[in-house]
C-alpha cells in the first residue's frame, strides 16, 4: 500500500482509514483565512456503505489501496444471494443481492460483471455500461409525434421505469445505460 499526503486525495481513491476501506466520493480543498489548508473529503465505507466527512491536512499520511479486478459471470440467485463464477478459475462465490444496489434489476443470466476484490473479499461489482432490455409496456406510438424530442414513460421487462422517445413501442428491444439508468438507443 502506498502512502500519500492528505491533500493528494482525489475522488475515486480508496484509502485505509480508521481500520476500514473508504472510497473518496467528494473532495474539496479549503484554504481558510487563518490556519493551514486542508482537504475536506466525503468518504464512503466499502463494506458497510456508511458515509463520513473527514479533514486531511498536507502533513497527514494516508494509505491508498489498490483493488484487484476480476471478471465474474452471473450464474443464478438463491435465497437472496447472487452466485458468480470466476471466468478464469471457475471458482464460485456467493454475494448479497444488495451488492449491485438499485442496478440489480439489470443483472441477467450469464452476464459478465467486473468484481473488485481486496484480499479475496468482494467489495463491489460493476455491470456492463449498456444492457439490452425489452419494453414491457408503454403508450402507443402516435402518428406525427415521431419527430418530437419529448420522452414518454416506459416499463421494462425487469420492472424498471425509464423514459424513451415516442417512436418506441411495446415489445421492442432497447439499450439502456446502466450508469444513468436511462434510454440509450434501439437494439
Amino acid at each position: 500500500m502506498a502512502k500519500i499526503n492528505g491533500n493528494e486525495i482525489r475522488p475515486g481513491h480508496i484509502i485505509n482509514h480508521d481500520g476500514g476501506l473508504w472510497l473518496a466520493v467528494r473532495c474539496d480543498h479549503v484554504k481558510p483565512g487563518k490556519g493551514g489548508a486542508f482537504a475536506q473529503v466525503e468518504l464512503k465505507n466499502l463494506r458497510s456503505g456508511t458515509k463520513l466527512n473527514e479533514r486531511f491536512r498536507s502533513v497527514d499520511k494516508v494509505e491508498t489501496v489498490e483493488l484487484e479486478t476480476k471478471d465474474q459471470q452471473f450464474l443464478y440467485e438463491a435465497d437472496g444471494k447472487l452466485v458468480f463464477m470466476d471466468t478464469e478459475t471457475y471458482e464460485q462465490i456467493e454475494l448479497d443481492g444488495d451488492i449491485l444496489g438499485d442496478r440489480r434489476p439489470f443483472l441477467q443470466d450469464g452476464m459478465t460483471v467486473v468484481m473488485e476484490f481486496h484480499e479475496d473479499e468482494a467489495l463491489s461489482a460493476r455491470l456492463p455500461p449498456k444492457v439490452t432490455c425489452r419494453v414491457a409496456e408503454t403508450d402507443p406510438v402516435v402518428k406525427g409525434q415521431t419527430a418530437s424530442n419529448q420522452f414518454k414513460p416506459t416499463v421494462l421487462d425487469n420492472g424498471l421505469r425509464v423514459m424513451v422517445p415516442p417512436f418506441i413501442g411495446t415489445d421492442e428491444m432497447i439499450v439502456v445505460n446502466t450508469e444513468f439508468m436511462a434510454y440509450s438507443e434501439r437494439a
